[in-house]
This record gives C-alpha cells, structure tokens and sequence, in this order.
C-alpha cells in the first residue's frame, strides 16, 4: 500500500454561503447518510450496538435524527463543503 498520499483539498475556507444555503446544508446532511446506510444496508451490514467489519454491523444505522451529533457533524461537513466547492467552481445554485 502507498504511504506517500497527502490529501489536497481545494481551500474553501473564504467561501461564504448564502443563508438559505447554509439551510439547505442539513437536508444535504440528511441525504448523505441516508446514501450511506442505504449503500451499507444492500452490503449485507445491519445495526448492531457497536461497530464490527466482521460481523458487518455499526450503530450508526439508524435515521439521521438518531445518530450522536459527531456523526451528524461529519455528514453536514461533507454537505458544506460540497457546496462551497460548488461556489469555489464559479457555479451558483438557484431555487426555481
């Protein structure tokens, strides 16, 4: 296995968000875990009170207003940074 990888992400620290982006970012939260346990779930994985590879279970499968706020706080980092790399990008979300 390589050991020489360093993560490059694109600085997204100045982007500033408009509120009702911001806002939306949970919704996106939301869907981010909802995705991933979706994706666990047809992998055979099932809840189970503490994370196991082997025996394919995580207690993280549980709806989004369930999960202890660390996880929440990585699936809306995920949320934020993807729309701020959307901005960074020169592109612009518009509600219709």
């Amino acid at each position: 296995m390589k050991t020489d990888y360093t993560p490059q992400p694109l600085d997204t620290s100045k982007i500033e968000l408009p509120l009702e982006l911001s806002e939306m970012s949970e919704l996106f939260a939301k869907n981010t875990h909802d995705v991933w346990a979706a994706q666990r779930l047809s992998e055979g994985w099932k809840y189970g009170a503490k994370l196991s590879d082997k025996e394919k279970t995580t207690p993280c499968l549980v709806h989004y207003d369930d999960l202890p706020e660390n996880e929440k706080k990585y699936d809306r980092n995920t949320a934020m940074e993807t729309l701020k790399m959307i901005k960074l990008l020169g592109f612009e979300i518009v509600k219709k």
